[in-house]
Parts: structure tokens; sequence; C-alpha cells
């Protein structure tokens, strides 16, 4: 988590299209203008999780920090909306940098494909047979045989989302870790997953791939039957979050590890 030590006077707005986002990025355009997102100090996302994550993604290459604010339904990642003081909450927010994986996949057509995941990559049975899966860990077998509806690897970031509900465990923002977690596991029964280092490279490997097909989803981009799937983190990459200092990530992280 760092400090800042920038004034951000240049601002680019992003809304999903809730209503209530759009009329909020009226609002506020209005009143600080809006920038070019490629000449901007900080792009301000309006909306959910799903916006902050999609936003993430466009902008990944050109090192802009993002602050959310909630505007949407899910908004665990984001900041509490507020149209006041926006410059100066801006240079008093704290930044969490993160990075995301990348996902190389083998379709049983012989076709590649990779794509990037802030939150997680997750396999899934394609039809109604659970799934076969072989899981490597750097090149060391791990597991012959998961016959379950599917498997993830989630980052901190996305281990409240997706792998929270799968009951996967959560993970500190700032930890160097991956969370591997079975979604539905029919055997081994006793298996509900494991903790990596985050330099872990994790390679899946589909059995009996004609018969029961497997899909993979990286965020939001899914590929369809699947053969096989390497996962590791990309650390050359570096996402910047922006977060109130009382409204911090890494608090509302552990804080949810308390929630019963």
């Amino acid at each position: 988590m760092a400090e800042n030590s920038i004034k951000y006077e240049k601002v680019s707005f992003v809304a999903s299209d809730h209503p209530d986002a759009e009329s909020a990025a009226e609002r506020l355009i209005g009143r600080y203008g809006n920038t070019d997102p490629d000449a901007a100090d900080a792009i301000v996302a309006l909306g959910g999780d799903g916006l902050m994550l999609q936003t993430l993604h466009d902008h990944m290459k050109n090192h802009t920090p993002i602050y959310g604010m909630h505007r949407g339904s899910v908004g665990f990642l984001m900041n509490e909306y507020d149209e006041d003081d926006l410059h100066e909450r801006l240079a008093a927010a704290k930044i969490s940098v993160i990075h995301p994986l990348r996902m190389q996949a083998l379709g049983v057509d012989g076709e590649r494909y990779e794509a990037l995941a802030i939150n997680e990559v997750s396999l899934f049975r394609g039809s109604y047979q659970a799934a076969k899966l072989k899981i490597s860990v750097d090149e060391k077998l791990r597991l012959q045989e998961l016959i379950c509806d599917g498997v993830l690897v989630a980052t901190p970031a996305g281990s409240t989302a997706y792998n929270l509900s799968a009951y996967g465990p959560i993970l500190p923002i700032n930890a160097q870790l991956l969370a591997l977690t079975p979604i539905s596991p029919f055997r081994p029964r006793r298996w509900r997953g494991a903790l990596l280092p985050n330099e872990a490279k994790v390679h899946l490997e589909v059995l009996e791939a004609d018969k029961r097909p497997v899909n993979a989803v990286a965020d939001h981009a899914e590929f369809r039957s699947i053969l096989e799937v390497k996962i590791e983190e990309d650390a050359s990459i570096d996402l910047h979050m922006m977060f109130d200092s009382d409204h911090a990530l890494d608090e509302r992280i552990l804080a949810e590890q308390f929630l019963y």
C-alpha cells in the first residue's frame, strides 16, 4: 500500500450503463471536467465491481491509477460515493498495487488462447457430466484426479469474489499467495484446496476431454472445450487501485474474515 504525493488535477470519468452511474458521471464531469484517459492523472470509475474490473483491463498498459466510486450493485472494490472534494480525496487516497494472472489455454481443436485475469482463472464443466482434472504445481503432480464442477486460481484481490463463494480462503491484499480452490468437489471428498506462493506455476489438465468438456474463464473472457490451462502471476504488470484511507482494501479484506 503506497501513499500518494501527486496532485490529481486531470481526471477521466468512466461509468457503467446503470442510470445512477450515468447521472453521477454527468454531474461530476460538469463539476470537474473530463480528461482523455491517456492524459489523466487518475481515472474515476462509477459503477460496481464489474466496471472496476473492466476499467482495470482497459487501462492495464498505461499505469493510470483507478479510483472507484460505488454506483452499482456489488461494490467491494469501490469507495463510497461523494461528489465533494474529489481532487483532495484522490490526493489523500492510498494505492494498492496488484498483479494479474496470465492464463494460457489449449483447446481440444489445437487452438491456443491467452488472457489476463485480475480476480481469478476458473475451469468449469461444460455439460451435465462432472469434470475430471489433473493438477500440477511447478511441474510436480499434486492431484492425479479431481472430480468436480470445476476449479479456480484466485489472486488476493479476487479472493473475496467467486473464490469466497466457493468456500476458498480470503487472502490479505498484500499476501504473496494465490488460492487454488475446487468448485463443488466430489472426489477426493476431503480436499478443499490449497494456498500457493504467488510465483507458483499451475498446470490444469482436463481428463476425458471429449466425454467431459470443460470451459476456461479468465475474469470475463471465456474459452470453450479446453484441453489444458497454465496459470501464473504476471509480476511485470502493475495495476494501481486507489482507496480512501478510512476505506482501505486491506482493512476490508481483513474485516471480511470476521463476518458470520
